[in-house]
C-alpha cells in the first residue's frame, strides 16, 4: 500500500510540473503576441510612458490607419501574397516531382543525388547569394538582356527573382522524398502494366494520395516566402514590389522608431499566417505524423 502512495504522489507531482511547465511556456509564447497587439492600439504617449501595459488606457486605431496612409502597405501585403503563394505552390510541384523520383524510380546515382540534396541543407544561403544574385541578372534574353545576359537585368525587379531561386528547394525534395516512400510500390508497379507513364503515375496516383504533405509543405512555404526579407530587399528595387517584411523597415530609421505602426504592421503581416495555421493544422499534424512513423 505505501509503494502505491508512492507512485500515486510522485505522478501527481509528475502532472503538477507538465502543467506548471506548460503553463509557462505558453506564456512565454503568447505575450509577445499580446504585447505586440496591445501596443499596436496604444497612443505614442502611452507607448513611452507605459510600454508595460498590456491594457491600453486609451485604445485608437490611429496606428493602422497611419500604416496605410503613409506607406502603400496594401500593396507590400499583395506582393507577399504572390511571393507567398507562388513560392508554395512551385515548391509542392517541383518538390513532389524530385521527392517522387528518388522515392520510387530506380536510376543509377540516385544514392549519390539524395546525398547532394541533403548536404546542400547544410550550406548556409548568405553563401549562396551573390552567385545567385549573378545569375539572375544574366539570364539571357530577360530584362534587356541579350543571349550572352549582357545589357540589362535579366530577373531582377520581377517576381520571378524571388521565387525561382527557390522553386524546387532541397528540403522539399526531401520532404516529399520521405512522404512519397511511406506509399507502396504497387500502386505504380499496376499503374505500368496498364501503360501509364511515369508522370501520370505521379500526377494521378501518387501526388493526390500525398495531400497531407503537400498541405505541410505549402504551409511551410508561404511561411518562409511570407516572412523573407533579406533577398527581396536585394533583388526587389522598384518601390511598388516591396514586400511587407521589407514595408515594415519603413517605420524605422536612423533617428527614431514609429512603434506605434509598427506594431500595427506586425499584427496585419502575422495574420496570414496564423490564419492559415489556425484553419490548416489538421493537416500538420497528419503530415508530420505520416512521416514521422515511417
Amino acid at each position: 500500500m505505501p509503494a502505491r502512495r508512492r507512485r500515486s504522489t510522485r505522478s501527481r507531482v509528475g502532472s503538477l510540473i507538465w502543467y506548471v511547465a506548460v503553463i509557462v511556456l505558453s506564456i512565454i509564447t503568447i505575450a509577445p503576441l499580446v504585447w505586440t497587439l496591445s501596443t499596436s492600439l496604444k497612443p505614442a504617449t502611452e507607448i513611452l510612458a507605459g510600454a508595460l501595459n498590456l491594457i491600453p488606457a486609451d485604445p485608437t486605431i490611429e496606428n493602422y490607419l497611419t500604416v496605410f496612409e503613409d506607406v502603400p502597405f496594401a500593396r507590400y501585403f499583395v506582393n507577399s501574397l504572390i511571393l507567398g503563394i507562388g513560392g508554395a505552390i512551385t515548391n509542392v510541384f517541383f518538390g513532389g516531382l524530385g521527392g517522387y523520383a528518388l522515392a520510387k524510380l530506380r536510376f543509377r546515382g540516385r544514392s549519390g543525388v539524395f546525398a547532394l540534396f541533403l548536404a546542400s541543407l547544410m550550406i548556409p544561403s548568405i553563401v549562396t547569394m551573390i552567385p545567385t544574385f549573378l545569375i539572375l541578372r544574366g539570364f539571357p534574353l530577360f530584362g534587356g538582356n541579350d543571349v550572352l545576359g549582357q545589357g540589362g537585368l535579366g530577373l531582377l525587379n520581377t517576381y520571378a527573382a524571388v521565387i525561382v531561386p527557390g522553386a524546387a528547394g532541397a528540403f522539399a525534395v526531401f520532404f516529399m522524398k520521405q512522404f512519397f516512400e511511406t506509399m507502396p510500390d504497387e500502386l505504380g508497379e499496376a499503374a505500368r502494366i496498364d501503360g501509364a507513364s511515369e508522370f501520370r503515375i505521379f500526377a494521378q496516383i501518387y501526388f493526390p494520395l500525398a495531400k497531407a504533405g503537400m498541405a505541410v509543405l505549402a504551409i511551410l512555404s508561404f511561411q518562409a516566402g511570407w516572412n523573407n526579407f533579406l533577398w527581396p530587399l536585394i533583388v526587389l528595387n522598384n518601390p511598388d514590389m516591396m514586400t511587407v517584411q521589407v514595408g515594415l523597415s519603413s517605420f524605422v530609421n536612423n533617428y527614431e522608431t514609429a512603434f506605434g505602426p509598427l506594431m500595427a504592421g506586425t499584427v496585419v503581416a502575422s495574420l496570414p499566417v496564423l490564419l492559415i495555421f489556425i484553419v490548416a493544422q489538421r493537416y500538420i499534424i497528419e503530415g508530420v505524423a505520416h512521416v514521422g512513423g515511417k
